[in-house]
């Protein structure tokens, strides 16, 4: 069979059910802060706690599913033309900045400028990308989840990976007398977004350009589909990328999470489609969770991306349910 490269519990931050034969490693036991939909983490549960059915995840990138590197404060700084624009927007924004949405309507020129020193700090933000600590873990606990419970399509899903791979391979070896490693890598990957389309679990919605998308999957080997950045319109804390993400799974926004680090992006972005909302809070510069103004409050706050793990297994079923739309 084909070896775990692709489809093994080590892979990726996955959302909804997915497939693994391989059990994940246990990760560190973390209580997360449970929001008004569920029950608090802190309180002991009922007998028999009803659990919500889940069938996809959906990630933020900057901050969520990769370290924070971008010095936003000082790329606002230099769009917006010191520190008395960027104190003015801020008061604007109610403390914070919609940078995109601030430049939406400045003169073509002017606005050129702006996407220009967005892409520079974007580009040096690229070149020290980092993978967020407990992704490998928090993924072979979904991979784990769905191949026990679905192993029948994961054996179709391998069988059709390992035959387009060995035909890969041959045809390298026809053309050139030899097997080019990165060609093989590049195919693999795109083996494994064939999966994604076809098992349905996981999707990113990002603020960043398609560009540091594409180098997110292919620097961590990871692949996430839909990948919508910011070229899809409108973009976060707009609905609209969400909504997409559901209605091509064919999952109602209700049977899926929106996991992200932004207030006024992510978990906005995630109440507005109706779909569960899990604010990462690794500072806690939020402040504490029944703090937060209701319009804005996540169902779940959490420290790390191990705590997610705790949200998903104490509040929802991850089982595969039927396949029917029930949009």
């Amino acid at each position: 069979m084909l070896p775990r490269l692709l489809l093994g519990p080590h892979r990726l931050l996955l959302g909804g059910p997915l497939a693994a034969t391989a059990s994940a490693a246990p990760l560190p036991r973390r209580r997360a802060v449970a929001g008004r939909r569920v029950m608090s983490a802190s309180a002991a549960p009922a007998p028999g706690p009803r659990r919500r059915p889940l069938r996809g995840v959906v990630f933020d990138m900057d901050g969520t599913l990769t370290v924070p590197v971008i010095d936003f404060q000082a790329m606002y700084r230099e769009v917006l033309g010191g520190d008395a624009a960027y104190a003015a927007a801020r008061a604007a924004g109610g403390g914070a900045v919609d940078i995109l949405h601030c430049i939406e309507d400045w003169a073509p020129d002017k606005q050129r400028h702006a996407y220009e020193v967005i892409a520079r700090f974007e580009q040096e933000g690229l070149d020290r990308l980092q993978i967020m600590p407990g992704a490998s873990e928090l993924c072979g606990f979904l991979d784990a989840k769905q191949i026990r419970k679905n192993s029948t399509n994961i054996d179709v899903v391998q069988l059709f990976v390992e035959r387009l791979i060995v035909t890969s391979l041959v045809y390298c070896v026809y053309q050139s007398g030899y097997c080019c490693l990165t060609q093989a890598i590049q195919f693999m990957i795109i083996v494994e977004h064939v999966c994604c389309v076809i098992l349905k679990i996981r999707g990113l919605i990002t603020r960043n350009v398609k560009d540091a998308v594409d180098l997110f999957h292919q620097r961590f080997g990871m692949m996430f589909t839909p990948a919508l950045s910011r070229e899809f319109r409108p973009y976060k804390p707009d609905p609209a990328p969400l909504l997409h993400i559901c209605s091509t799974w064919n999952i109602p926004p209700h049977e899926v999470i929106m996991v992200g680090d932004s207030l006024k992006d992510d978990v906005v972005c995630g109440k507005r489609a109706g779909a569960f909302t899990c604010l990462l809070d690794e500072t806690g510069r939020y402040g504490p969770h029944d703090s937060l103004p209701e319009e804005v409050k996540p169902d779940f706050k959490v420290a790390s991306l191990t705590e997610v793990f705790t949200v998903l297994e104490e509040y929802f079923d991850l089982a595969p349910v039927p396949a029917e739309s029930r949009i």
